[in-house]
């Protein structure tokens, strides 16, 4: 086949010409043909590693994504590059870099895409950070992309009732409590996660992974497939056949991602009551695409989108459930003819999101998975954006309505996760209690650390109901309980936090959206002016360098911009 120079915009530069024979001949090394430089190349971009389950099976889908892509007359390159395990390293130090992988991902993709002339891309993700990251660099380069999921895992199964690693967390506060022994214990680590696929309910991937759905960078139906299904590996060969047709029509993310896709996929984060880390991830994705995206727009539309979705943490299902009930289609055609979506947005399927949905059908009367608009969960977003004088620019709090819609409490302080963990799990958190875990944002980590740990012992200790918890840090997209998070500025960079005494009383008010610190103004005043900055924890090193660039998480905690 002929393939229009306007497809070959960059690759032509690399291979074209009699000066480009050392460029040819290198690659010629590594499988290309003659006929191949006639091809658009599109680049695969894989997250595979063995390092977490998340990823572990992420080779086969990319060799899929190369045979869609080589089907169509292109040429695919596989490329590599990293994933950290949140689920591993959670609780550790070593947990600083999760976050912080986000923005080596997208710069490796950037770097090699741009580097190699590739003209297209795929990008599949599984953990967390991967997903974000791979928009951020398809935003970044602006060429013909799709993004595909890996897919979510199984559930695992302890005594007849589903499990996944929230349920081993959350037995880690179980076993403190006396409520179970060391042999039920290992029952439940060795039974949870069964194989490969990303973290089980609405947490993390799921709800990033449905955000781009919703976004239009993925294919219909991507964000809702088990990780070891036949289904996701034809979602993967046909990601390749389309980034070949959007080549042909040049679509590129910039005609994809507008100010209404990026509301469009605000509103299904809400409805599915996807987890806190949407919020910086979304913000992130947008300032890579130029476009200003803050923590107002998620205030404005939480007014009016409810939360629809009874599904893990909170609720009580999981995404295997999503995925038998249609997963998430049904629900955008709901918002769609609710009028809550923006339906002339552009897609990569080429089509708008109307388009898209204009045959899809609803889901079957007999499931509770997904709640009618006269019976929310939620009558609106459980994503509060709090402010006061502990947040004066603002937090982030997951509030369901099943902790409550306000707290006052005495504040326990604590300088890390580590030491908030053994302060739960000893019983030096009591009723009554607001836990305060500070030093754990972007720069003060550095990392912003994800508090997994701490709310799932709290929950497993019973405590879920009597204490709340608040922090510079962020939280796992499987955290649940009166949690508070992405406060700013953080404890490093002079916010308030930083000078909360114990005892001294917090108010969380999750109704008039405000969290602060029960002390006269002059003494915070006086306290805050007597506030010296602590030396960067890290001098060399990604930490360092991270620490140095990065933002407020208020502003996504992007590292590329002022």
């Amino acid at each position: 086949m002929t393939t229009p120079s306007s497809c070959r915009q960059h690759s032509s530069v690399v291979v074209d010409g009699p000066d480009r024979a050392p460029s040819r001949a290198m690659l010629r090394a590594v499988g290309f043909t003659d006929a191949d430089f006639g091809k658009p190349v599109v680049g695969v971009a894989s997250t595979w590693s063995m390092v977490t389950p998340c990823n572990m099976h992420i080779d086969r889908l990319a060799d899929e994504a190369a045979r869609g892509a080589d089907a169509s007359g292109g040429k695919a390159v596989i490329f590599g590059t990293i994933t950290v395990s949140d689920g591993i390293s959670m609780g550790t130090p070593g947990m600083r870099y999760s976050l912080v992988s986000r923005e080596i991902i997208a710069d490796s993709i950037e770097a090699v895409a741009g580097a190699e002339g590739f003209d297209g891309l795929v990008t599949i993700g599984g953990c967390d950070k991967n997903m974000p990251a791979c928009v951020m660099a398809m935003a970044r380069l602006n060429r013909p992309s799709v993004f595909v999921y890996g897919g979510t895992i199984i559930p695992g199964l302890h005594r007849g009732q589903a499990a996944d690693i929230v349920t081993v967390f959350e037995a880690v506060g179980k076993h403190a409590a006396k409520q179970i022994g060391d042999a039920e214990l290992r029952e439940i680590e060795s039974c949870s996660i069964p194989g490969e696929g990303s973290c089980g309910g609405m947490y993390t991937a799921n709800t990033m992974a449905s955000a781009i759905e919703a976004l239009g960078l993925s294919l219909p139906d991507s964000s809702a497939q088990l990780a070891n299904s036949k289904d996701k590996l034809a979602d993967c060969e046909r990601a390749g056949r389309a980034v070949i047709e959007l080549l042909g029509r040049n679509i590129r993310p910039s005609d994809i991602l507008t100010d209404q896709a990026f509301e469009n996929a605000i509103t299904v984060v809400i409805a599915l009551g996807g987890s806190t880390n949407a919020v910086m991830h979304l913000i992130a994705m947008a300032h890579s695409a130029g476009i200003a995206l803050s923590l107002e727009d998620f205030e404005r539309i939480g007014r009016k989108v409810p939360v629809l979705a009874d599904l893990k943490p909170s609720g009580k299902y999981n995404m295997a459930h999503f995925v038998r009930i249609g997963g998430l289609q049904p629900l955008l055609k709901m918002l769609l003819d609710q009028g809550l979506l923006h339906g002339d947005c552009l897609t990569v399927t080429g089509r708008t999101v109307a388009e898209n949905l204009a045959d899809v059908k609803g889901y079957s009367a007999d499931q509770d998975v997904v709640r009618p608009f006269s019976n929310p969960v939620k009558a609106d977003s459980h994503l509060r954006i709090l402010r006061g004088n502990l947040a004066p620019e603002g937090a982030v709090a997951k509030i369901t309505g099943k902790e409550g819609s306000s707290f006052t409490g005495k504040a326990i302080v604590f300088e890390s996760e580590e030491s908030a963990l053994r302060g739960i799990l000893e019983g030096k958190v009591t009723d009554g209690h607001v836990i305060v875990i500070r030093n754990e944002g972007p720069r003060g980590g550095p990392g912003m650390r994800e508090m997994l740990g701490p709310t799932s012992a709290i929950m497993g200790k019973g405590l879920g109901k009597t204490v709340a918890l608040i922090t510079d840090g962020r939280f796992s997209g499987g955290s649940h309980g009166f949690v508070v998070g992405h406060i700013t500025p953080e404890a490093a960079c002079g916010g308030l936090i930083a000078a909360v005494k114990n005892g001294e009383t917090i108010t969380i008010d999750a109704v008039r959206n405000e969290i602060n610190l029960n002390v006269p103004a002059a003494e915070i005043a006086r306290r805050l002016a007597e506030w010296k900055p602590a030396p960067c924890k890290e001098r060399r090193g990604t930490l360092a360098k991270y620490a140095k660039l990065v933002s407020s998480a208020s502003r996504g905690a992007i590292t590329d911009g002022d």
